[in-house]
């Protein structure tokens, strides 16, 4: 069926309300909308649904969820045992009808007789894989598209250990969402029925205050923050989105008193009218928080996304002028702050393990052997971090430490499964309000590390690459560089080339391949003779294709001019 066949299915079934066939015949003379909309099927990947809103097959919206949710409800339903009884939980985020979507999402599975907890107003994405633990579910939904642009929205599946489903379970899932070839097959009942049937319940404030005091015994050095934290001066902004009132709550709880909060940006909005993209990476939207910070003469900003699952943070540099740290400088501060804190109270661990990104900088890994903590590589994406603390457990071969990768997500504790930037947002705080006791900002803290372990200078860049045509040249791209396995770039040569879609690493100057023991994704990852290395990879959530570059020095110079070389050398080849 092609595009137009089903643009004209859609507008003829009776299946489709009246308000989304009104807005597809709006379309009508506008045909690269049209095939935009319904060239594909939003596809179900390993990380669940990500699309703009809207009417149509490649679209987000109660259609498309419902199939989604169909195709999970049968996955329960054939997993037999407990599995309906013990049911799923729900949360949503600020965008544009995530209530609506979670509600539907619920409806589907009450009518499938799948027991649901629903929550009643927004919550982090990590509150719901602590509840999905807390309330022994067989799964859990979470309908945000963290920090995309407002016209998007997302749906993301996560199983009973409170982790997005791994491989090859989320697999398993896709297939039985493709299955769904009709949204006749989609089951549906009413928002009442559900209640009367005893399928629906919503979740109360008791479970958000075990997840705050989980939270809270998570806080390394209590007397620290009760006698430090009353003098740290923090903005926080939490960008239109979830993590206003938990990240305000754990703050105050533990003592830190001098939290201002964003006026602009503290109150949900779908909009999030006061930034162009609502994503603590981009300094941007730190614009507003930096102002209201040098007013008041703040120590510290931070800022979680809509979702609340990542973290920035900005900080004032030697010169007094606020500067905003990348995903991988805050992971370092972390990383080390939490392994010498712990080590001072002797309660580091034989076995203790941190766990990082493929495409996240080696630095941490550095730190972490001078701890004698052993350092764990997983694909991008955390949950192949959330997989590895659930092997911890069943194994017993290691004791998980932190996780942290470079898109700004950060975790310690395991009674959440996914990154926490409620977590790690008193962590920070904590962590400023040490470095403020000795002195010291913490950028300060940073050079400290620099001077100790190396310099590192890593950068992402991202290339948009939207509708059909992008997903094309995205191919493309990919398949071409996997066919011509560089050996040089820019003057350097190529040590070894990893292709983690064909599970192997080559080593270019001895001739010889190895396997390499990750799950099979589309990424591919050099390594220079100067120790530096570039990856790239397709965005998993966006229309963009992701690359990464990391360089290391005896000076900041060197590491900056290296990594520069390396970037502009990578850019005119692609």
């Amino acid at each position: 069926m092609n595009y137009r066949e089903k643009y004209e299915m859609w507008l003829q079934s009776p299946i489709i309300d009246e308000k989304t066939k009104e807005e597809l015949l709006a379309l009508a003379g506008n045909e690269k909308e049209i095939e935009d909309r319904f060239y594909k099927d939003l596809e179900f990947g390993t990380g669940g649904l990500r699309g703009v809103i809207g009417a149509g097959s490649n679209r987000i919206n109660n259609y498309t969820v419902g199939k989604a949710t169909q195709g999970l409800a049968n996955y329960i339903c054939k997993a037999g045992g407990d599995a309906k009884k013990k049911g799923v939980a729900i949360a949503y985020d600020s965008r544009r009808k995530s209530p609506e979507f979670a509600l539907n999402a619920a409806l589907v599975l009450c009518a499938n007789g799948i027991k649901t907890y629903l929550y009643e107003e927004l919550q982090p994405t990590p509150v719901l894989s602590f509840t999905v633990r807390e309330l022994g579910a067989a799964a859990g939904i979470v309908v945000t598209a963290s920090h995309n642009p407002p016209e998007y929205n997302g749906y993301k599946v996560y199983w009973s250990d409170g982790g997005q489903v791994p491989p090859p379970l989320d697999k398993e899932i896709i297939q039985e969402v493709n299955r769904v070839e009709s949204f006749e097959d989609i089951r549906m009942m009413t928002r009442q029925q559900a209640l009367e049937q005893g399928l629906l319940h919503y979740i109360g404030d008791e479970i958000i205050s075990r997840y705050v005091e989980r939270v809270k015994d998570l806080c390394i050095n209590k007397s620290l923050t009760e006698k430090e934290g009353r003098n740290l001066r923090v903005v926080y902004t939490p960008l239109h989105g979830s993590g206003n009132k938990p990240v305000r709550r754990v703050l105050k709880e533990l003592g830190f008193e001098q939290v201002v909060v964003v006026p602009e940006q503290e109150t949900p909005d779908p909009d999030f009218s006061t930034v162009s993209y609502p994503n603590p990476e981009d300094r941007e939207a730190f614009a507003l928080a930096i102002k209201l910070a040098e007013e008041k003469g703040a120590d510290l900003i931070i800022g979680t996304d809509p979702d609340c699952d990542r973290v920035g943070v900005v900080v004032k540099n030697g010169q007094g002028e606020f500067i905003a740290l990348t995903g991988n400088q805050t992971g370092v501060l972390l990383v080390h702050y939490y392994l010498n804190a712990l080590k001072s109270q002797g309660r580091l661990p034989d076995k203790g393990c941190i766990i990082k990104t493929i495409v996240t900088s080696e630095m941490g890994r550095i730190i972490a052997d001078s701890f004698g903590v052993t350092t764990i590589d997983t694909l991008t994406g955390f949950k192949f971090i959330g997989e590895k603390i659930k092997e911890f457990e069943e194994t017993g071969s290691h004791t998980f430490l932190f996780g942290y990768e470079e898109s700004y997500g950060y975790l310690a504790g395991s009674f959440v499964r996914d990154k926490d930037a409620v977590i790690a947002s008193m962590l920070i705080c904590e962590m400023a309000a040490w470095y403020k006791s000795r002195g010291m900002t913490l950028y300060d803290g940073l050079l400290a590390l620099w001077e100790k372990y190396g310099y590192y200078e890593d950068t992402l860049k991202s290339v948009q690459m939207t509708g059909k045509e992008g997903m094309e040249r995205i191919k493309s791209l990919m398949d071409g560089l996997r066919a011509g396995r560089l050996q040089e770039i820019g003057g350097l040569k190529v040590l070894r080339f990893e292709d983690y879609q064909e599970s192997k690493a080559y080593d270019m100057i001895k001739g010889t391949e190895e396997e390499v023991d990750l799950p099979v994704s589309n990424v591919l990852k050099y390594i220079m003779q100067d120790g530096s290395w570039f990856s790239i990879r397709p965005s998993g959530t966006e229309p963009k294709i992701k690359l990464y570059f990391s360089s290391r020095g005896e000076s900041r110079k060197e590491a900056e001019t290296r990594n520069q070389n390396l970037m502009e050398a990578v850019l005119a080849l692609l």
